[in-house]
Parts: structure tokens; sequence; C-alpha cells
């Protein structure tokens, strides 16, 4: 039971890291940006524990896209924001996969895998969550060495959960994943995306969301022992104006 715990609480800290960043002073004036995935963008490991799912950029259409392939891995490409932005009005982007992840269900812990993730990290204060989340982020944060964001959003492509669904993580309350897509129609085809991210937010955690630390892509199987393929393209903030 030890063990199990200290896996799930290094679970919780590879989720919270790889979305963190600095955490200081007031957050920049929002700005409408292209996050281009050929600068900016780093690969985080979740854990040495895991293996890393594969990024690489191609040429598809004339446009760079950043492939994911997941073989029984997780891992993610993150692109910090520095200093921490105003929440834009929205959040667009592209992304494609040829195939759900069998037997995947974000709602169990054992299965929580998906083909394709877009997630934004959000500063905030620590000091209003609940004790136990706050131990729980302390432990996280005593694990890496680093500070971990206060919430995360996660848009996810679900293969049985029905869109607009919010399913908690089964790590922490802190990380909410929102179901924009599900079932196997437009398997094969490029989906355009574009969210209200504070409205997401607000529907998420009932409350204004702090400013943007992150922005990253993930593409994990490492739950189910599956492999899966995912694309990502174009991902953009804009603001009101």
């Amino acid at each position: 039971m030890k063990y199990r715990h200290r896996l799930s609480v290094a679970c919780l800290a590879a989720c919270c890291l790889l979305l963190a960043t600095g955490f200081s002073g007031a957050a920049s004036a929002c700005q409408a940006r292209d996050f281009s995935f050929d600068k900016g963008w780093v690969h985080e490991p979740l854990s040495k524990l895991k293996r890393d799912t594969r990024y690489s950029l191609v040429q598809e259409d004339g446009r760079t896209v950043l492939r994911a392939v997941a073989d029984r891995s997780a891992s993610a490409y993150v692109a910090h924001i520095q200093p921490p932005a105003s929440v834009p009005t929205s959040l667009s982007w592209r992304w494609k996969t040829d195939a759900l992840v069998p037997g995947a269900d974000n709602r169990e812990r054992s299965k929580e895998d998906a083909p394709l993730r877009v997630m934004v990290a959000f500063d905030g204060d620590h000091s209003t969550l609940p004790e136990k989340e706050q131990t729980r982020l302390k432990m996280a944060k005593s694990l890496s060495g680093q500070d971990v964001p206060y919430a995360t959003l996660m848009y996810i492509w679900s293969d049985l959960v029905p869109v607009e669904t919010i399913i908690d993580s089964t790590h922490t309350s802190q990380v909410k994943m929102l179901v924009v897509a599900s079932g196997a129609a437009g398997l094969g085809s490029w989906h355009s995306l574009r969210r209200n991210l504070a409205q997401d937010y607000k529907r998420a955690y009932g409350a204004e969301p702090g400013p943007v630390l992150s922005v990253s892509v993930m593409t994990d199987t490492d739950n189910t022992g599956e492999k899966a393929v995912g694309e990502y393209a174009d991902i953009r903030f804009e603001c009101a104006g």
C-alpha cells in the first residue's frame, strides 16, 4: 500500500510538473499568440518509471505538424509561458487521430489514457485549497523539488464519455478533464476546435481562472499498455478585439 501511495503521489507530481513554470508577479496582458511547435516547446517525461511518448515534427499538406506516438508510454510536449499570461478569450487548435485507445476510460485510474490531450495550467492561491489537497501538492513538490501549478484543465478525446462531460482526475481535484470529442466519429480526419478558456475553467472549478502558466499536449497509453498516434497543429491564443 505504501508503494502504491508513493506511486500515486509521483504520478500527481509528474502530471503537475509537466505543466509547471515560474510563479511570481502579476500576469502579463492577454496577447494573441501562435504556439509554433518548432520553437519554444520542450519534451518533458512524466517519470523515470514510465516509457516516453515519441514526439516529432512532420510536414503534412505544407504545414508543420507535431506527431505523437505512444507505445505503453506517457510524456508531454510543453510550451511554458513566461511571465504568466492573462487568460485569453479563446484557445484554438487542430488535432487528428486514426484510432481510439482500446480499453481506455479516464474515469478510472488504471485505464486513464487518451489518444489526444491539450492541457492548460493555471496559477492560483494554494492556501485556499482543502487541507488534504494542499498536503498532496506539498508532497508532489517535495518529490520533484519544484513548484506545481494551482490547477490544470485538460481537453481530451474520449471513447466512452459524452462531449462536454467534466471528469475529475483520480489523483487530485486540481486536474479536470473536459471531453471535447468522443467516440469513433471523425477518426482519421483533422478537427478544428475553439474553446472559451475562462468559461471552461469556471465550469470545471467554479471560480475565475488565474494566470496561464503553460500549454501542453500529451498522447498516452501507459495505463492500458496499448499503442496510439495523435497529431496536433495550430494551437493559438486569441484575445477579445
